[in-house]
């Protein structure tokens, strides 16, 4: 049975030359990647271009025949323009030669496709979030140099002696005796099993112990291996009545984030993280960008904290150090907000709670900060849960 011929349509055609238009008949003809365009001369003597294959014509959006433009402009780049005053006949033209709504076109005219694709988009970027991001910057992250890691590392230490932090003022005898016990701590990572503690094949930090006062108790790692611990964490250790295995169990946690790189690809995984909601979500994304960044952040560190914690733990265990200490001064440090005392209150019955985060009450600002769960992180080191390896 022979093919039926497809349809004529009138049409106006503009040559890019001439503001007069020209009459003529286009049909439409079905092709490989799409219907193609052909032009017809209505008046004796028009010369009409080639025909057009499906990319050579610009073509415009193809609403539903229900919902069809009146007059249809179609753009035939360097061959001018033709309009055609029947938007129905065109569409349904269209669809005869083998048109077939792309998914823009079916997102803006059907709610069931939109609500699909929106769907799967957010489902995308929640996977994206959650698991391309960290993977993403982890392996990114093994291309870094050290070298560069230890210039920021020594700019952010210039800026910080700059800015708050001053010098120590713990006795040079206490300072050498800790700085005596992170170095020997240190040098196990290299050797026997503690080897196998490093993240990254061939990375080799170089430790370095510094003190400072000037800010709360605290301890913390700079990317190449600097570590930072100030006089208040030296000194509640001694109020608490803790041994120095304390601060050792403290030192190898932030040993834990230079070996984990945890500084570095905080810095990879903010930037994948921008470079990704960038390409979903154009121009529009600064302000997403920028919340999802923090919370990113927020969220990862908390990761990193636990990464760290079980560094902390197996490189004791391995020192032959325990574990308890430290997670005792973890305790000390985060204590109730609102009560005078080091550790978390009684319950009725004389005994202690399982959570010493149920005794106090969150606030915003436990939501949006880095370290909500110390006391819970604490309470699992002490117990030795968390860990996925001894």
């Amino acid at each position: 049975m022979p093919e039926s011929t497809p349809a004529l349509l009138r049409a106006r055609w503009y040559d890019g030359r001439s503001s007069q238009p020209q009459p003529v008949l286009v049909g439409l003809e079905p092709g490989a990647r799409g219907p193609g365009l052909r032009l017809h001369p209505l008046m004796p003597g028009t010369a009409v271009p080639a025909p057009f294959a499906h990319d050579e014509v610009e073509w415009p959006e193809a609403w539903r025949p229900s919902r069809a433009q009146r007059t249809v402009v179609v753009d035939l780049r360097q061959a001018g323009s033709l309009e055609i005053d029947d938007g129905a006949q065109w569409h349904a033209a269209l669809e005869a030669a083998g048109a077939r709504p792309g998914l823009a076109q079916r997102m803006q005219t059907r709610w069931r496709v939109f609500a699909g694709v929106l769907l799967a988009a957010v489902l995308g970027l929640a996977l994206f979030y959650r698991y391309g991001t960290p993977w993403a910057a982890t392996q990114l992250t093994r291309f870094v140099p050290l070298g560069w890691e230890q210039s920021i590392s020594q700019e952010a230490m210039r800026e910080l002696d700059d800015g708050f932090l001053k010098p120590s003022r713990l006795p040079a005898e206490r300072q050498a005796a800790l700085r005596a016990r992170f170095d020997t701590l240190a040098a196990q990572l290299g050797t026997g099993e503690a080897s196998s503690l490093h993240r990254y094949r061939g990375y080799a930090p170089r430790f370095a112990l510094a003190f400072r006062s000037g800010m709360p108790a605290n301890a913390f790692a700079l990317p190449g291996g600097q570590v930072v611990v100030t006089d208040a964490l030296v000194n509640e250790a001694t109020r608490a009545g803790l041994s120095d295995d304390a601060l050792v169990g403290v030192l190898a946690h932030e040993m834990g984030h230079v070996v984990h790189r945890h500084g570095t690809r905080l810095v990879v995984e903010q930037g994948v993280l921008n470079v990704g909601l960038g390409l979903a979500l154009g121009d529009v994304s600064n302000l997403v960008s920028m919340a999802s960044t923090v919370l990113t952040g927020l969220a990862y560190r908390r990761n990193h904290e636990r990464e760290a914690d079980c560094f902390a733990a197996r490189l004791m265990q391995r020192a032959g150090l325990p574990v308890a200490p430290m997670a005792d001064l973890l305790m000390h440090i985060d204590g109730p907000p609102t009560g005078g005392k080091d550790t978390a209150p009684a319950s009725k019955d004389g005994a202690a709670p399982q959570n010493a985060d149920s005794a106090r009450t969150r606030t915003a600002a436990d939501w949006l900060s880095s370290h909500p769960d110390t006391a819970a992180r604490a309470q699992a080191l002490k117990e030795g849960r968390g860990c996925a390896r001894p």
